[in-house]
Parts: C-alpha cells; structure tokens; sequence
C-alpha cells in the first residue's frame, strides 16, 4: 500500500524585527498599530510590538532573515515613504544574545546595560578607538553578532555609544537589556 504525495507542512518559526530610527523626533513616523497591519497584510501571523521603537515579535514559514527584513523595509518603504534599516533574528539568535550577556546578571539598572545588534559580523572593527572612546565606568564586548556595552553613567553621555557603530564598521541597532527582555517575554 502506497501513501498519496502530500505537500510537506512549512514549519513557521517565530522571529524578532528590531527597526532602527522610525518614531523618532518627529521622523520616519510608523505608528505600531499601522506596523502590525502592515506584517499581517504580508502573511505574518501572531504579529506584536513592543513599544513605539520598533520591536516586532511574529511568525513566519520563511527561513531567511535577509529576505524578511528586505520585504518588511520594502513594504515600508511603498506605504510609509521610508525605508528603515531592520534587522531580523530567529527567536533562537535573541536568547542566545541575552544568554550570552556578559553584563546584565551585575548591572544595577538594567537600562544602562545595551545590545547593540549587528547587522553582519564587524571584522573590520576598530577595537583600538572603541578602548579609546569608552570611559573608565564602561565595559564593551565584541561577539559575532552582538556588540555589548555597559554604560552605568547612561548611554546618553557615552561617547563610547556615541560612535559605536562607526568603529564596527557595521550597521546596527540597539536595545537596552530591560527592552531584551521585554522583547523575549513578547515571543513566548
């Protein structure tokens, strides 16, 4: 007895959008309701957000994070006029960046502990100048995918953060660990 050829299920995992610079002073403005729509009207299921920034949480049967974040920005791009840089990860790719924070178990304020999430490995990274930037409060870590940076001052008087992304030589986006969290939270 033969079974009949039956199409394989695609099996849908859960991936995590972070999109740098909309909804800030007054620019790039994308409110989430609009964002969610917009995903779900892409084929996107169990869409959310978390906060006005720019994080999404949702479901996919697509296996490329490349070709996800290129059909979000472009469907940005054709209904809001902008095209935001986004950076999408496997659910599996975010609890291995909060497992491997080297900072968050000490810090005080999980606010001043940040990921900055890169868009492809920093091999050009010019680590000298990020030694030479960071204050004597600051501690930076360099993984393949996630440049770490505890400012316990506040990243808003970091020159360190200021000029992160041009000493990796990457584009990025960051969060601050309470947002990690969140963000994970938001998946499960």
């Amino acid at each position: 007895m033969t079974v009949p050829d039956r199409e394989k299920e695609q099996e849908v995992e859960t991936w995590i959008a972070l999109l740098r610079g909309i909804n800030v002073g007054g620019k790039n403005s994308l409110p989430m309701q609009d964002l969610r729509s917009l995903l779900e009207g892409l084929g996107y299921q169990d869409v959310k957000t978390y906060i006005q920034s720019g994080n999404v949480v949702f479901r996919s049967g697509e296996t490329s994070a490349d070709a996800l974040s290129i059909a979000i920005r472009d469907a940005i791009s054709e209904r809001f006029g902008f095209a935001p840089h986004i950076i999408v990860l496997p659910l599996e790719a975010l609890k291995t960046a909060l497992t491997d924070d080297p900072y968050g178990a000490s810090a005080e304020d999980k606010r001043h502990v940040h990921f900055f999430f890169l868009a492809e490995g920093a091999k050009a990274a010019d680590i000298a100048k990020l030694q030479a930037l960071s204050a004597a409060s600051e501690a930076f870590t360099l993984t393949p995918s996630v440049f770490y940076l505890h400012a316990p001052d506040g990243i808003g008087r970091s020159k360190l953060a200021a000029q992160a992304e041009t000493c990796l030589g990457v584009a990025t986006t960051a969060r601050n660990l309470k947002s990690v969290e969140a963000i994970l939270a938001l998946a499960h």
